[in-house]
Order: structure tokens, then sequence, then C-alpha cells
């Protein structure tokens, strides 16, 4: 069985946690200037319609007296890795998706920790005693339904789903809760008279495929209970990847090679965690009318250093910024070609420079696993560095 536990307004709830006088009150981690979006409502603030992505002008409209709160990355990075350290007490099989998010297979945990609803149980109540915060737990036999029940109940939700109450579990609710179903996909479901996922069940599937190809497969093969995908651990991945959705659409040059800086330098950091070399890097590339692209470049020698990892990345950026030069809504560096890292290699007798950069990466990874977050990062990521921690 799968879990999927996801973090109460996580960043809200930290400041909660910290500052007795912001509970019960609605609090927002974010900025009010005219430029600021809410990265965190508490459900406080949610009651008044507040949600993440919103300008920060505009939520100040529905609640006057929401407290606002400058975001304190560092030290939730910290917390999230508190989090997951619970996670790996139950199962080695954790999937981490974000700071407050992840999936965990726990079938062969059964027998230490008990059934999957006590081992989620037991979960929520170590994460509530040990770190003060509530988390949402779904139970379900696969991925996506486990992502769904934990979205159903919260805050402090608790849903379990079992193999034979799924078609019961999935039929009513509506096709938005599929994954890759947004506001205009489900306007074109609607055309079709689709509006629950039962109504996806029962479809001519090729008519699905005619009409929408093979995200409309999907879209069946989900609302039949069809979902193969395992619960992926980084040290088994195919690819690790990171990537970032700006906040408002960037076109400064700087600002989008200092942002891919930092993705590297976290990818880079992962691989290494895990033991695992690269023989390809990729960037992905999304355009503010939602047109997505990507680029991989090859590498002769598989590498798990930052420096190299970087330096890659930044050249994808170039390119692509020269065939694709609008405003960018989100960048994402990719690692794919994994290698364990345990391969001989025969070193240049002038390979001081690759040397020195592998004493540097252990020694920032060291720091930083000590300290959390990012305490040191590279000089070509200042300026976007320096820029969240003023969000």
């Amino acid at each position: 069985m799968i879990l999927h536990i996801d973090m109460d307004a996580f960043y809200a709830a930290i400041e909660q946690r910290d500052h007795p006088r912001l509970r019960g009150r609605p609090v927002i981690v974010g900025g009010t200037s005219q430029r600021g979006v809410v990265m965190a409502a508490s459900y406080e603030a949610r009651r008044f319609g507040i949600h993440s992505a919103m300008p920060g002008r505009h939520a100040v409209e529905l609640c006057p007296e929401a407290i606002f709160i400058r975001s304190r990355m560092q030290h939730y990075a910290e917390v999230g890795r508190q989090v997951r350290e619970i996670f790996h007490r139950y199962t080695p099989l954790v999937q981490p998706l974000s700071l407050d998010e992840a999936f965990l297979d726990v079938s062969g945990s059964i027998r230490l920790y008990g059934s999957p609803e006590t081992i989620g149980k037991s979960i929520k109540q170590t994460i509530q005693s040990e770190l003060g915060l509530t988390a949402s737990v779904g139970i379900a036999p696969l991925k996506f339904v486990a992502k769904i029940a934990s979205d159903l109940n919260k805050p402090d939700g608790f849903v379990q789903v079992s193999e034979e109450g799924l078609r019961d579990f999935l039929d009513p609710l509506p096709v938005a809760r599929l994954w890759g179903v947004g506001r205009v996909g489900r306007e074109k479901l609607q055309r079709l008279n689709l509006n629950r996922i039962g109504d996806i069940r029962v479809f001519d599937a090729d008519i699905l495929r005619q009409n929408f190809g093979s995200w409309g497969e999907h879209l069946w093969r989900l609302a039949n209970g069809i979902d193969p995908r395992k619960v992926v651990p980084d040290h088994r991945a195919k690819q690790i990847s990171h990537e970032r959705t700006f906040q408002e659409d960037i076109t400064d040059e700087g600002m989008l090679n200092a942002a891919v800086s930092h993705l590297s330098q976290q990818v880079a950091r992962r691989l290494r965690r895990n033991g695992r070399q690269t023989g390809s890097i990729s960037l992905k590339y999304r355009r503010e009318d939602f047109q997505t692209f990507s680029s991989t470049q090859k590498l002769s020698q598989p590498t798990d250093s930052t420096e190299k990892i970087a330096s890659l990345a930044s050249e994808l950026l170039k390119t692509m910024r020269r065939r694709q030069p609008r405003a960018v809504r989100l960048i994402g560096v990719s690692l794919g070609a994994l290698t364990e890292n345990n391969a001989l290699k025969q070193l240049s007798l002038f390979d001081s420079e690759s040397r020195e950069q592998r004493d540097i990466d252990q020694i920032v990874d060291a720091i930083s696993d000590q300290l959390g977050g990012d305490p040191i990062y590279r000089a070509t990521s200042h300026q976007w560095v320096a820029r969240k921690n003023k969000e």
C-alpha cells in the first residue's frame, strides 16, 4: 500500500508554531508589495479565499487583518528534513515531491509496524508530538488515489481507500481531481459531458484518444484504476530533477542564470547524497504562455560535479534563450542516465581543478547536511538566492 503525506499549510503552520501570537489568526507567508505574491496561507486565511500564488495586494483586499510574514526558506527546508527523517523510520521507500509532501510505500513494513492504517496514524502522531505540526494522510493501492485521498479532508485529514473500494471512491469525484486536469482540460472534457471520474471510466477509450491523444488515454486509465507507477526513492530513480515556478514571469538574463545555477547545486547535492552520477543534463523551460520546451546534453563521462552540471545547464539555458526569448514561467534542471558512483576513473595528472572541485562539493555537502537549507551556495546563484530571501 502507498501513503501520500501532505503537511498542512506547511510554511504558515511553522510560523504559527514558532510564534504563539499567530495561532488562530490569518497568516500569510509572502509579500504585500505591488509585485508580492502569497507563498502560503494558514487555514484561517484560506477561509477568506486566499491561496498561494495570489497577488499580495489582492489578499489584503480579501482579508485586511491578515498578518504577513517574510518567508524563511532555509528554516522551512530544515523542518522538511526533520519530517522526512520521520518517514524513513517506517520505510526506506520514500519519494519526496517537495518540502512538504511525499509518497511512501509501506508494503514491506507491515510485519514490523502494523497495518498501513496503523503506520499512517503513527506517522501523523509522531509529526504532531515531535514537530508540533499536522499532516494529512491518504492511503491507497495506487499513487494518484493516495494523493487524492490526502487532499479530501484537509487539514489533519486521514482517508484510506481499499483495492475493492477504488471504483466507489473515484466515480463520484469531479474530473479536476485527476492528475493533469486543470481549468482548460476540465472545460474540454465537459464538452463531451464528462464531469465526473466515473463518466470517463465508462466512456469509449478510442473516442478519448481521437479527441485528446495520449492525454485522453492516460485519463481513461486513471479513471479505471490503472496506474503502474511505483514509489521511487532518489537512490533508485531514473532521473533526479528540481524545478521552480516563478512568482512572476522573468525576462532578466542574470536572474535566469542565477536560478539555473541554484537548481544545479540542488540536484547535484541530491545526486551525491544517493551515490549516483549523471550521464545527461536536461533543461526544462516553460514560457509565460505555458508552452514547454526541453533540451538535453549527453556527457562523454558520468559526473557528480556541481561545477560541471551547472556549467552545462547554463549553456543549455543560453541556447534556449536564443530560440525562445520570451518571458519564462518555469525553469527546471534534470539529471538522467544515472549510474552508481562506484566506477574507477582514470584521472589526468593535470586534473587538480577537478580534485579541488570534488573537495569543495564534499565540504559544501557536509555543511548543508549539518545546518539544513543552503547555508553555502555558488556566487553565480547569489542574485536568485537574494531574491528568494526578500520574498
